[in-house]
């Protein structure tokens, strides 16, 4: 992008103000006007006033300055309030289609964005644009209307002595020519980097517990160091082209002045020039100089901006992937089926979330999506949400593709609940009524009835008026569900939509909010995704999910009977128990018996065992395993979730699981003393099951067959880790 297509785009911002432009280009040609006639009068007063010592033209010539003086600053305040009133309406209107169009641009788009860098652009890139409005574009406009006017009257004057000024002028901005696109195409690298660096720290702020975890810090300091540096000689580099085109005319005009000087000079000593000519025609051939200089010296100011407005362009010109269909019709209420019909998606061109999946779910119905971490269960929502597009098949209501229906149509049927409901910085009341903007007071108050909210809120000081804080911060969590619940309900949605919207809270929460939950969505149709599988039981139907496949489905007890994927899943967490307050954990011999390592003990003494284990409550972001320490304990994870990373051969650690509820991590650390292979970090509050290796060595010893059959299987997942980490060694091998 040009500094004249970066202008082109600002100045299509004061369309909707021509009036005001006009008027400040009136203003401007009355500034212009007394600023020519000011040097032009010394002609007037030296050969008509003073040579022929006439005091009436002396007074005239004074009085006709004083006149256009008093015009001239009553047309500069003037002008002022429109630079002032213009900029600041032309921001605006900039910004809020900026963010109008963030807005409208799908979910796609911000996972591949970065927040800083989005941030960016709504700061510095915008700081520099606000720059050229309110500085660089009234000062490029007032030089070049003084450029032309004093270049006009010079030509009056004299054009043989005029020439060298307009040969001097294109000789002054060659190098505005010359260098500004280096500039610009330097100068957009640097905001680029700039963004880069600002996600850089806010990243590490970020992630804090992983760097301390890895011990990462002189790894992350040398990159910073490295990426500072990089944006330190570009910036070097950028100011000195810009400096260079703003002092490269400065140059020009000293060196065509000696010729005026010199020229004007001759003329007067000749008689052909009169002292008024010389004195006037050097007088206007300085504001010129000065208009030049003037133009040049915002070229800096103009050249940042040009890098901002690209930037903002490059937001501006995304367009959103999901879209009303021409002709998009309205979607009538639901009333038979929701479907999918030979459906796949990946959200990258590398990956498939969903394979061919196709199933039908009666209106009315309470379904669960269900599966591991990564089998595609959140994708059915993301599509059925129409966040996503499919890239085969279609979702289906009552036999309407989504595609070819309005978006607003299809959300005024839905009610959502997260895992994590956002929350705004506003009041209780706002953020409910964020669920359906316009609503009064009374249904307000209605939809947190509903949501078993109002007692509660009626406790607090403020009652409804009562802030939530940053992402509702200042409330519990199972407040902050329920400000959620009632902002779906408050929709009166015929479709219920939760994603794990239970999943991050204490039991006892958990429990309440369920009952609120099965209690407010009677008669609507329920799309539930969740791990924990006592919640579901009740449930009409269980869709069974695994690497993208739909493989089983069928209400629960169907399901026990197929004694399939599903039953697995049950048996593992069907043996885990955890009392009313949360704070005791037990796992049953049956279900330590699902697990790989124990599958071929008898219960006889898996009963044993589980005597040796105790229960751990750990807050979120919290390091269980460290990667490379020495393992000490045996997990199962109760009740919440956590991250699995792995770091192989130096690189950064990779996200390899997600584990959940009845799955379990650390066996290998209960047969030999090695290092772990991965960091294991919650996601939320999360409740543990522990066995020491100490306890569970001294158990082995007094059980020599125990031991022989754990060992066993022990061998069994030793060589497929080695054979997974001989193939990473490979594939690292063949990449490089």
């Amino acid at each position: 992008m040009s500094v004249f297509t970066a202008l082109r785009h600002i100045a299509a911002y004061l369309a909707p103000y021509r009036g005001r432009a006009v008027l400040l280009i009136l203003t401007l040609i009355i500034d212009v006007s007394f600023d020519t006639a000011l040097p032009l009068s010394l002609k007037f007063l030296i050969d008509r006033a003073i040579v022929p010592r006439d005091a009436t033209m002396l007074l005239f010539v004074v009085g006709g300055l004083f006149g256009g003086y008093l015009i001239t600053a009553c047309s500069q305040i003037c002008r002022d309030y429109l630079y002032a009133w213009l900029g600041s309406h032309v921001l605006g209107d900039l910004r809020e289609e900026i963010y109008g169009h963030v807005q409208r641009l799908s979910p796609a788009y911000f996972a591949r964005t970065s927040s800083a860098d989005l941030m960016a652009r709504f700061s510095s890139d915008l700081s520099a644009v606000e720059s050229a409005i309110i500085l660089g574009m009234p000062g490029a406009i007032i030089s070049v209307l003084h450029i032309l006017v004093s270049t006009t009257v010079l030509v009056v004057l004299d054009w043989h002595l005029a020439l060298i000024v307009l040969l001097g002028l294109p000789l002054c901005l060659i190098g505005l020519r010359i260098l500004g696109p280096k500039a610009v195409a330097v100068g957009y690298r640097l905001r680029n980097d700039q963004a880069a660096l600002s996600a850089a720290v806010q990243e590490s702020v970020a992630a804090q517990a992983v760097v301390r975890a890895f011990t990462l810090q002189e790894a992350l300091r040398a990159a910073f160091k490295s990426q500072s540096q990089r944006m330190t000689a570009l910036a070097t580099r950028f100011n000195f082209l810009s400096y260079f085109t703003e002092r490269s005319p400065n140059v020009s005009m000293q060196l065509f002045s000696l010729g005026v000087i010199g020229g004007g000079g001759w003329l007067a000593f000749q008689g052909l020039f009169s002292i008024g000519d010389l004195v006037s025609f050097n007088a206007l051939y300085v504001n010129v100089s000065a208009s030049v200089l003037g133009l040049t010296s915002i070229a800096p100011t103009l050249l940042q901006a040009t890098g901002g407005m690209q930037r903002i362009r490059e937001v501006m010109d995304e367009s959103p992937e999901v879209v009303n269909a021409v002709g998009a019709t309205v979607l009538p209420p639901a009333r038979d089926h929701i479907a999918f019909d030979a459906l796949s998606f990946g959200y990258t061109l590398e990956q498939r979330n969903l394979d061919k999946v196709s199933y039908r779910i009666p209106i009315g119905a309470k379904v669960a999506f269900v599966g591991h971490s990564g089998s595609g269960k959140s994708t059915n929502l993301n599509l059925i949400l129409r966040f996503y597009d499919p890239d085969h098949g279609r979702v289906l209501i009552d036999g309407h593709d989504l595609r070819q229906v309005s978006l607003e149509s299809l959300y005024d049927q839905m009610g959502v609940v997260f895992q994590e409901s956002f929350l705004f910085n506003t009041s209780i009341r706002e953020n409910i009524r964020m669920g359906r903007p316009g609503a009064s007071d009374v249904e307000v108050e209605v939809a947190a009835r509903a949501a078993e909210l109002h007692d509660i809120v009626m406790k607090l000081p403020a009652g409804y008026n009562t802030p939530v804080g940053e992402r509702g911060g200042l409330l519990s969590g199972g407040q902050r569900q329920r400000v959620a619940i009632a902002r779906a309900l408050i929709r009166n949605p015929g479709i219920v939509v939760l994603d794990e919207a239970t999943s991050a809270l204490d039991p006892a929460t958990e429990a309440a909010i369920n009952q609120t939950l099965e209690r407010v969505s009677s008669g609507r149709t329920v799309l539930s995704v969740t791990h924990r599988l006592q919640a579901i039981t009740g449930y009409d139907l269980i869709l069974v999910f695994d690497h993208g496949r739909l493989i089983e489905q069928g209400p629960h007890s169907a399901l026990l009977a197929q004694n399939g994927t599903y039953a697995s899943l049950w048996k593992r967490q069907s043996g885990l128990r955890l009392s009313e307050d949360g704070r005791a954990a037990h796992i049953e011999p049956d279900g330590l018996k699902e697990i790989p390592l124990f599958k071929d003990l008898d219960l006889s003494d898996l009963a044993k065992i589980v005597d040796l284990f105790a229960t751990e409550h750990v807050a979120e972001g919290q390091k269980v395993i460290v990667q490379g320490q020495p393992g000490e304990k045996f997990f199962i994870l109760i009740r919440g979730k956590v991250a699995v990373d792995v770091a192989v051969h130096g690189r950064a650690p990779a996200r390899v699981a997600t584990l959940a509820d009845g799955d379990f991590f650390g066996e290998m650390s209960l047969l030999a003393n090695i290092p772990t292979t991965a960091t294991v970090t919650t996601l939320q509050p999360t409740i543990l099951l522990t066995l020491r290796c100490e306890h569970f060595n001294n158990f082995l010893h007094r059980h020599s067959q125990v031991r022989t059959a754990i060992e066993d299987s022990a061998k069994l997942r030793h060589n497929a880790q080695n054979q997974l980490n001989a193939q990473t060694r490979l594939a690292d091998t063949v990449h490089a």
